[in-house]
């Protein structure tokens, strides 16, 4: 799991850089920095919203008396996805937005339950 992290710390700034370079000589540097700006209040914005359907969505889970996983996990998905859309880059912007919805969250949510069910398998899931 790790190397896989590091991996992604290193090929996807450098993927970003690559791909702002292209689009700042092919789109000029205000049109470029334009996007960067735009995404980054959009996501802001959508993060903000979703985020606020979330927190109502576990409170009536919890109200219901239900466990939360799912909701929280949604919760999980708009914390990462607004924060990849404040991170300036178009990769982490288009995966950033579709952390933010439901209909492209459960693109996600196999792999996450995958690898918690692992974890919980393999006793390494650490509470508290």
């Amino acid at each position: 799991m790790m190397k896989w992290i590091f991996l992604a710390l290193i090929i996807v700034p450098s993927l970003e850089l690559a791909l702002l370079i292209w689009a700042g000589s092919k789109l000029g540097l205000v049109a470029t920095m334009a996007i960067i700006v735009a995404t980054g209040l959009l996501g802001a914005f959508l993060a903000k919203k979703q985020g606020i359907k979330a927190i109502k969505d576990i409170q009536a889970g919890m109200n219901s008396f239900q466990a939360p996983g799912d909701q929280l996990l949604n919760a999980a998905f708009i914390l990462v996805g607004g924060v990849l859309l404040l991170t300036p880059g178009f990769i982490s912007d288009a995966i950033g937005f579709t952390m933010l919805f439901s209909p492209t969250q459960k693109i996600y949510k196999p792999f996450i339950y995958r690898m918690i069910h692992k974890k919980m398998k393999n006793t390494r899931v650490i509470v508290g």
